[in-house]
């Protein structure tokens, strides 16, 4: 999809997880094929920025909060039953902020961690 919508003269940076599976042969050979395409993998604790933990964290709320399971199977039913409702009208999640805002803003929580807006 990637490659269909961006215009080929432009460089294309890709924002990824950490997780294991974007560092798989598979994945090095798809963007050895790709070199405009640069990966940039977040830090581990960056799960606010991770789409995915996004999208669960909703269906947590929309479907799972909802509930009261008594079993794993009765959890992984709900979770079954809400896919085929959010595939309807899917949505997905969009970054509204520009890299410098983003930038700005992690720039105040690093101030904040390390002790330096003081």
């Amino acid at each position: 999809m990637i490659d269909k919508v961006a215009p080929p003269e432009l460089e294309v940076h890709l924002v990824l997880d950490n997780f294991g599976t974007h560092k798989t042969a598979m994945v090095h050979n798809w963007l050895a094929r790709r070199p405009r395409n640069h990966p940039h993998f977040t830090p581990m604790s960056s799960s606010r920025i991770n789409q995915m933990e996004r999208w669960v964290a909703e269906t947590a709320q929309k479907q799972i909060r909802q509930g009261s399971f008594r079993s794993t199977q009765a959890l992984e039913q709900a979770i079954g039953e809400y896919l085929p409702v959010y595939n309807e009208k899917p949505k997905p999640f969009v970054w509204t902020k520009s890299a410098d805002q983003v930038l700005e803003s992690l720039k105040g929580c690093c101030e904040e961690i390390s002790g330096t807006e003081h």
